[in-house]
Order: C-alpha cells, then structure tokens, then sequence
C-alpha cells in the first residue's frame, strides 16, 4: 500500500496538481486502505489541528509586513546604505547583494520578498558590470535564503510548532549561521569578481554614506522591534510581528508616503494568498503526518537506522541533516517539517541534543533544499520574477550548494556558531 499510495501522489505531482493536493490524496487512501473504521473526517480534524496554534499567527503578520515594505523604500534605502560602504571595493555588487539579501531578510523572513525587492534591483546591474547571468542568479536565489534564517524567520516559526521548541531561541539562534553563510558567499563573490577581473565601482564619499546611513536608520528598526521585543520579553513571536506590521505601515504610508491607503487592499489580498497556500500546506503536512505515524510507516523506514545512531549525537544529527535536506529538495520545506519532525523527536530526546540546534540545522537544510534542484521552490520563484528559463536559474548553483553543506558540517562540529548567542541571550 506505501508503493501504491506514493505511486498516487507522485502522479498527481505530474499532472500538475499543487502539493496540498497529493499529500490529502494520499493521507485519504492510506488511512481509507489500511483503516477502514477510522472515518475520513480525522483527516479534516487533523487539518484544523495543524493550523489551531496561536503562534502561527506571526505568519501572515510577517508576510504582510514584507510585503509592504517590498512595495515601499525599505529595501532599497537597506540596500544604498550596503552599497556606499561595499560597492567600492572588489566584488562589490555581489557582496552588497548577499548583505542587503541578509538585512532585508532581517525585516522580513521572506525569502520570496527578498528574491523580488533585492534581485529586481540588482540583477540588472551586476549583468551591466560585466558579471554572469548564472552567477547572479544564484546568488540572488541562494543568498534570499538567509531569510530562512536570520529572524524574522517563518521556518523557525513552523518548526517551533511542530517540535514545540520556543521560536524565540529559534529566531537568536539562526543569526550566527546566517552570518556566516553570507561571509562565505561575499568571500566567494569576492574571488569571482578578481577571477573575471571585474573593476569595482567608484567609492562613495563620507557624505554619501551618512545620507544613506540617515536613509535606512528607520528601517534597521525593524530587526530592534522583533528581536529586541522578544529578547526583552516585551513581546510575544505574536506580538513582535503585529508590531512588525504597524511599524511596517507607519514607515511606509506616513513618513515615506511610498503606499497611500488605497494600495492597502492589493496588499492585503497579496498576503492572503501567500498565507492561505502556507496553511494549507501546514494542515496538508500535519494530516499526512499523522496518518503515516498512525501506519508506523516512519517507524520501518526509519526506525532501524535510528536504533542505530540514537545512542551517538553526531550521527543522528548527521541522519536528520540529509533527511530535511533531500525532503526540501523534492517538496516544500514546510511539508518536510511536519512530516518528519514527529519520526525525529523521539530520538532528539531521548539523544539529550539541544533541540534549538536541532531546529537550527532543519532550518538550515530548508534553506538548501529551496535553492536545490530539482524542486526547490526558489528557483521557481526566480524563473517567474526574471522570467529566465530553469537551467538558467540552476547552472550557477553547485558553488553556493558546496558552502551550504560546508556551514551544515561547521554547525554540526561547532554547535556553539547557533547556541552561543541564544546561551547569551535567555540563560
């Protein structure tokens, strides 16, 4: 029945449906075949169940913050502030873009917003410089996926409800591994530029960096609020995000006057459908994971080499790294993450690892599945805003996938680049 049951939904895929729809597909016919006196309303139970806790609300309120401020200045005042200080230097533009990517990132938890604000800015300059087109969409697809992990981070929030782990110490502990990917890809920017000999732009005097410093002092306020508020313990996740909005709209609509009240219903509907696939897919995820939990399917498949690497800590992180990483290569992270969290957390706990690490890591493999072919969503997302063929977005991605594995291994070995500030800040 599991061959049969994936065999469905794996044609379904190919038909063309959306995720959502082979994951209920193939919850139904599993829980009808295999327990026929357990009524298919438990499927829509547990549908409503996945999207019941409170804190998932933080998501549509980050979504729509980023949105406004996609639509507003914030990120290009994020990225004249960048690019005064970095554009001189060699590799300039690629690095300015990994940092804006990781700023703008720090104020949304978008990747999709920080794929359309930063690359419709940047891709057209850095072809003009003299850069390559696969290159520059790499970086752009790969770079946007800091967003994962710097907070405000919306896959920190959906594994925070799945594994029950506090998304506060979540968001803290993302920034270190953040950083440090966007210090490898501005290092390997650097090289390529030196490679093909690109000159860097012309330096921008000290009056031109205080006006952009003055320019993006407001939006550098966002990552105050969220973090700020939760480190505080002003602010709830919740609470941090709704402040993120009403920053967002007075930022916006009163002292820039980039939005007018009118534009508010089109971003709104905007947040809407973004939030309405999320959920979705959230509720989608929790029914088909409570359905193979309830076929011990995770069990057989999984369970004997989790006997196996239990007992040593860097084994089964090593197992729960290439298991969110393949999973997010082929679906969307947020499916990956209600699917398999429950087969994991029996052996995270009985382990003693950290399960902020482990959420850390997940995180971390979510951003690489994205922006891993052959299904990684961002790739999809960068086909449709630069309107270039699959290949095109793929060929330059193999680099930037090496120093993703290469920050996994380093976060693996070195727990402390995630723990040592969320040890600062709650202990």
């Amino acid at each position: 029945m599991l061959t049969l049951m994936f065999i469905l939904m794996f044609l379904l895929l190919l038909m063309g449906f959306p995720m959502m729809v082979p994951l209920v597909v193939g919850a139904l016919a599993l829980l009808l075949v295999s327990f026929p006196d357990v009524g298919p309303n438990q499927i829509v139970q547990q549908m409503i169940g996945g999207v019941r806790p409170s804190v998932l609300v933080a998501v549509p309120m980050f979504i729509l913050a980023a949105d406004i401020m996609t639509k507003g200045h914030t990120a290009n005042r994020l990225l004249d502030l960048v690019r005064a200080f970095i554009g001189h230097r060699r590799g300039g533009l690629p690095i300015t873009t990994a940092v804006t990517c990781t700023l703008f990132g720090a104020v949304s938890g978008s990747t999709q917003a920080t794929v359309v604000a930063i690359g419709s800015a940047l891709r057209p300059k850095m072809l003009k410089a003299g850069y390559k087109d696969s290159f520059t969409l790499a970086l752009l697809v790969n770079s946007s996926d800091i967003a994962l992990l710097i907070p405000p981070s919306i896959a920190a929030i959906i594994y925070g409800v799945a594994a029950n782990v506090s998304v506060g110490e979540l968001f803290i502990a993302g920034i270190g591994p953040g950083v440090a990917i966007m210090l490898m890809f501005s290092l390997y920017s650097w090289y390529v530029a030196r490679r093909w000999g690109i000159p860097p732009e012309e330096r921008v005097g000290w009056a031109g960096r205080f006006k952009a410093m003055r320019g993006a002092i407001l939006p550098m306020g966002f990552p105050v609020v969220v973090l700020g508020g939760i480190y505080s313990g002003l602010f709830s996740p919740t609470e941090a995000a709704a402040m993120s909005v009403l920053y967002a709209v007075i930022l916006e609509m009163i002292i820039y006057r980039s939005i007018k009240l009118s534009d508010l219903p089109g971003i709104a509907l905007s947040t809407g459908l973004i939030t309405a696939v999320v959920f979705i897919l959230v509720g989608a995820g929790q029914a088909f994971s409570w359905v193979i939990s309830l076929a011990q399917i995770p069990s057989e498949i999984l369970g004997p080499i989790l006997d196996q690497v239990a007992a040593n800590p860097t084994y089964l992180l090593i197992l729960i790294a290439v298991s969110y990483f393949v999973a997010c290569m082929f679906v969307d992270p947020i499916v990956a993450i209600f699917v398999l969290t429950p087969i994991f957390m029996p052996a995270i706990q009985a382990s003693g690892v950290d399960p902020v690490l482990v959420g850390t890591l997940v995180v971390l493999q979510s951003a690489i599945g994205s922006a891993t072919p052959p299904f990684g969503y961002d790739i999809f997302t960068a086909m449709a805003v630069f309107r270039r063929p699959y290949m095109d977005i793929v060929r330059g991605t193999p680099p930037f996938i090496i120093m993703l594995i290469t920050m996994t291994v380093l976060l693996i070995s070195f727990p402390q680049i995630a723990l040592f500030l969320r040890d600062l800040a709650f202990y």
